[in-house]
Formats: C-alpha cells, sequence, structure tokens
C-alpha cells in the first residue's frame, strides 16, 4: 500500500485528542445566535444531512464534529461552535443557507459544501464575503479552476479518481468496450465524462449515456447497455440512483463488471441493488475506507474512535471531515480567529492528516491524490487498496 502515514508523534496527539473527547460530551455550542462571541467562534458545516444521499455526508460531519469536540474538550481561549445547514445535497437550498451563515449566523469558515452541484451555486456566495471554505467530499474538478481564494478541498478531484479508476479497470480486465453513464448532477456528470475520456484515450471503445437525476426507471438506458454488450459499465453518481440502475441492469441479464466512484461508496448501494446484484461490484474513491489501512497507527485511533462516539464504524469521508476541522482548528489555535486570518493560515498550512497529508496548492486542491478501489464481498463493501496496486478479489 502506497498510502502515506502520519508519523508516531501525530498519532500520540490523535489518541490524547480522542481520550479528550470522550469526556468531552456536547459539540462546542457555547455562544447563542447571531454570531460568533468574544469566546466562541462559529464554523460551519453544510451538506446533505437528511436527503436520499446523506450516507456520504453524515461521516464527514461526524468526522469533524469530533475534532471540534476534542478541541473544545481541552478548555481553549476560544471554543468552537459547529453550525449544520442541511442542504439536502440541493444547489437552490445552499445559497440561501449559505447567505444565512455568512449574514445572520456571522460563521468565520465553512466545512463544505459537500457536494459539487451545491459548491459551484454556494462557493461565488463565500468567495465574495470572503469565508473559508474546505470541502471533505466535492470533487467536480471545474471547482478549482474559477480562481477562488477562499475554496479548498481535502480531497482529490475527479481529474485524478475518475482516469485512476478506469486505469484500475483497464489493468484488471482488459475491456475492448465499456459504458459510461451518470445521471445529470453536476458530480456525475464530471466524473463519468472524466473516466470516458480516459477509456477512449487508452483504446476502449465507450457508448455514453445520461438520465435525469429524479428518473426512477433507466429502462431506456438499460436497453441500450444490454445491446452494446460491453466488458465493464462506469456510472458516475451517488448510491441512491446508482443502486436502482445496478439493479435494472442484473434484472435485464447485463453480467458485465459494473463499477462507479465515491458518490456511491456506500452500504445504500448494496441496499438498492440487493447483495446479489452488488457482488462484485467496483467502488473508487480519493478515500480509504475500513480495512487493512485501519489495524494501526493514527487511523486505528480514529477509527475506534469514531465507533466508541458515534456506536457505528466510519465511513465514506469520516476522515476526510475530521482533517477539515483540524485545518479550521490549526488556524484558530494559531491566533487567527477572523475569516481572512484563517483564510491566509490554510495558504500555508501543512500537516499529517488522519486520512491523507494536508496541504492545499494556490487553487485550493489538496496536494494529495491517491485514489483507493473497493469492492463489494458478500455484502459489505471492502477496501482493495491503492488504485495502483489493487487487484481484484
Amino acid at each position: 500500500m502506497s498510502r502515506k502515514r502520519t508519523v508516531v508523534a501525530a498519532a500520540a496527539l490523535l489518541a490524547g485528542a480522542l481520550a479528550l473527547s470522550a469526556c468531552g460530551g456536547g459539540g462546542g455550542g457555547a455562544g447563542g445566535g447571531g454570531g460568533s462571541s468574544a469566546n466562541t467562534i462559529k464554523i460551519g458545516f453544510m451538506g446533505d444531512l437528511t436527503g436520499e444521499n446523506s450516507g456520504i455526508v453524515i461521516p464527514p460531519r461526524n468526522g469533524a464534529k469530533m475534532a471540534i469536540d476534542a478541541y473544545n474538550a481541552s478548555n481553549p481561549p476560544k471554543q468552537i461552535e459547529l453550525v449544520e445547514y442541511d442542504s439536502q445535497g440541493s444547489p437552490d437550498q445552499a445559497v440561501p443557507l449559505v447567505t444565512k451563515a455568512i449574514q445572520q449566523d456571522k460563521i468565520v469558515g465553512l466545512i463544505g459544501p459537500a457536494f459539487s452541484g451545491e459548491s459551484k451555486a454556494a462557493d461565488p456566495v463565500l468567495e465574495q464575503a470572503k469565508i473559508p471554505s474546505i470541502s471533505a467530499s466535492a470533487t467536480n474538478p471545474g471547482l478549482a479552476k474559477n480562481g477562488w481564494k477562499y475554496f479548498h478541498r481535502v480531497v482529490a478531484a475527479d481529474s485524478e479518481q475518475g482516469p485512476a479508476i478506469a486505469d484500475f479497470l483497464v489493468s484488471a480486465k482488459s475491456p475492448k468496450k465499456a459504458f459510461v453513464i451518470s445521471d445529470d448532477q453536476e458530480y456525475s456528470v464530471g466524473l463519468a465524462d472524466a473516466v470516458n475520456q480516459d477509456f477512449t484515450s487508452k483504446g476502449v471503445a465507450v457508448e455514453r449515456d445520461q438520465f435525469a437525476q429524479a428518473s426512477s426507471d433507466y429502462s431506456s438506458s438499460v436497453a441500450k447497455i444490454k445491446a452494446d454488450n460491453p466488458d465493464v459499465i462506469f456510472f458516475g453518481g451517488y448510491y441512491s440512483q446508482g443502486g436502482r440502475l445496478l439493479k435494472q441492469i442484473r434484472d435485464a441479464g447485463v453480467t458485465a463488471l459494473f463499477a462507479t466512484g465515491d458518490g456511491s461508496l456506500d452500504v445504500g448501494l448494496i441496499n438498492g441493488a440487493g447483495p446479489q446484484a452488488a457482488e462484485g461490484a467496483i467502488v473508487g474513491c480519493p478515500c480509504a475506507v475500513p480495512g487493512a489501512s485501519a489495524t494501526q497507527g493514527s487511523l486505528k485511533t480514529f477509527y475506534d474512535g469514531y465507533k466508541s462516539k458515534f456506536n457505528v464504524n466510519p465511513a465514506v469521508y469520516a476522515t476526510e471531515g475530521y482533517d477539515a476541522a483540524t485545518a479550521f482548528i490549526k488556524a484558530i489555535q494559531a491566533g487567527d480567529a477572523t475569516s481572512d486570518g484563517i483564510n491566509n493560515f490554510l495558504a500555508t498550512l501543512s500537516f499529517d492528516g488522519v486520512a491523507k497529508p494536508v496541504k492545499f496548492q494556490p487553487n485550493g486542491d489538496v496536494v494529495s491524490t491517491d485514489i483507493f478501489i473497493h469492492q463489494v464481498k458478500n455484502g459489505q463493501l471492502e477496501l482493495l487498496g491503492n488504485s495502483k496496486a489493487a487487484k481484484l478479489g
């Protein structure tokens, strides 16, 4: 495994932070509405917390809460209040929510937005207000091409994820034909296009299709897939659509290897398709979720602490949520309590996170670009390893 690990000292610090979190209780709720008090700083968290794809967003929210609870339990000069904004992943909801966060709640930073579509809509508002944001899961490449100075993410873009998944599939299956399909959401189209382009560059014949996000009957697309008889199928999108699509593909008798990206790295993919239909499916992600990587060191400390705190195993982007919150915490600990001060600090930030080394490029992208491959085995998502070394089970 080529994944970079945190240093021993960082692991010890994390263990201490988790111990503080265990006895610290609630989420830094000191200070009321209407803005930060002299001793309280407000950091927002925005994403789909109750909608159909909330399974991707609750883990990073929990990771962020875990880091902030541990920080607050250490009795710092300034407490952090994590203010949650449930956008349900909708760009239309994200804009008024982020406006409220800035104007009424007076946040000095935002973890999120979680999805690419809502990020595209809300980030210009954050940019105008000079509020730094760090997304744990928005992966569309275009987000880093707008010249934004307050945008950051602790996750590799789809321009890294898409080719890595396609390269893995080419290496594992040597496909002559591939079918790439997505819904019409910002994230979905961007990831599918990245995979399509990489397949094409490697001489794989590709058919491309797209359906509306609100669709639930994919019979037209399934008919195209069946007629094309591809060696591999790639779906760009979230697990709520992916599970239904995979079920209908298998019901039609199509047995080609099904692969997808981080938006479907959730048990909802298996539940939506059914365990039998989902078996063997490949899911790539700029994150590594439980498996061999959680047996020792800081990752094991994180996973143990997360499970103890939330009574559930950590899932997709839980570590990225923790690292995003940690970046804000480090800025505040350095004495940068204003939004501009925090943003200036983030430009120089470099630390060994739980998920990966955290250092931002000038465009806001994280320097680390490792992509990991997971596979559905016996009804569970299992980590196969780094995309450059993983082997099909």
